[in-house]
């Protein structure tokens, strides 16, 4: 139904970079901002108390459609509406997050595209290990305001290893970064990785350099890479937005969000920053190196 004016919601629980990527996606597919498709974008820039209103301000705008970037946007989201289609991306478990069936199925008004990769945590481990071989005590850094999907496979992940793991999470618009590294340093932690949260994506910089200031090896979100940390590694959260386009064309164009599947997508990458390692002391072995997509000197 190209031959109207549609109009579409944006909320996004992090930063913009995934929106426009998104934008991208729908360029790609015949819909173009100011033709025949209108956005209302709300971003929260990780200031999650913020969704309810912005899934009300869509409701009341009566957009034919929410993309929901995170999974509390679209929890927000659906709250506002069970009557407004929804498409997600950078959700972790869609069942889980009470965004799909418990088989994993989309709900009546509602489908996505998940990024949850069941080997990423332990291939995180590995990396952090490659450079820190007497790694013994991590650190997770995670969003309060998100549900423990992410924190649970994580933590899963350092106990198989053979790890302690301390699961410490930030909240607000100004999370406190003095207090979570104070808890890590007494923990004794040596090395830390940031969860793909939007809270932690937001102030990633910030994490980045206030572990170099505690020694720590830090392994942030693949969107992350260049922030400071000395590893980046995932699966990109913009290619996750771009691919959610496809499945709005779809539901603008007359299906159903139960015609169309969950998707998943794992296209996993990894980026080496030398900086850090150089800051750091730490050698990055050749076959590290040789892994990356990328190498930040």
């Amino acid at each position: 139904m190209r031959d109207r004016v549609h109009v579409v919601g944006i909320m996004a629980a992090g930063g913009a970079p995934p929106v426009a990527r998104f934008k991208d996606g729908m360029r790609e597919r015949g819909l173009v901002e100011g033709e025949n498709v209108v956005f209302h974008e709300r971003i929260a820039h990780g200031d999650s108390t913020r969704l309810a209103g912005f899934a009300q301000d869509m409701a009341r705008l009566r957009v034919d459609l929410i993309a929901a970037v995170g999974a509390v946007t679209a929890r927000a989201a659906r709250a506002a509406s069970a009557k407004i289609p929804i498409v997600y991306s950078v959700v972790v478990e869609p069942a889980g997050d009470d965004l799909a069936s418990p088989s994993g199925d989309p709900l009546r008004n509602m489908t996505g595209v998940t990024t949850f990769d069941v080997g990423q945590a332990a291939a995180q481990i590995a990396l952090l290990r490659s450079v820190k071989p007497d790694l013994a005590r991590i650190a997770y850094l995670s969003d309060a305001a998100v549900s423990d999907c992410l924190r649970s496979a994580s933590m899963r992940a350092a106990q198989e290893a053979g790890l302690r793991a301390i699961d410490v999470r930030v909240g607000g618009a100004e999370p406190d970064l003095q207090m979570a590294f104070a808890r890590m340093r007494e923990y004794g932690t040596q090395a830390l990785v940031a969860l793909e949260n939007p809270i932690i994506g937001v102030h990633a910089a910030q994490i980045a350099e206030r572990a170099l200031s505690q020694n720590l090896p830090a392994l942030l979100a693949l969107d992350q890479a260049g922030a400071g940390g000395l590893l980046s590694y995932g699966t990109s959260l913009g290619q996750a937005a771009h691919r959610m386009a496809w499945q709005v064309s779809r539901l603008l164009d007359g299906d159903t969000a139960t015609e169309l599947p969950i998707e998943t997508l794992r296209c996993p990458d990894l980026v080496v920053d030398m900086r850090p390692a150089r800051r750091l002391g730490l050698t990055v072995p050749p076959e590290v190196l040789r892994r990356a997509g990328r190498v930040i000197q």
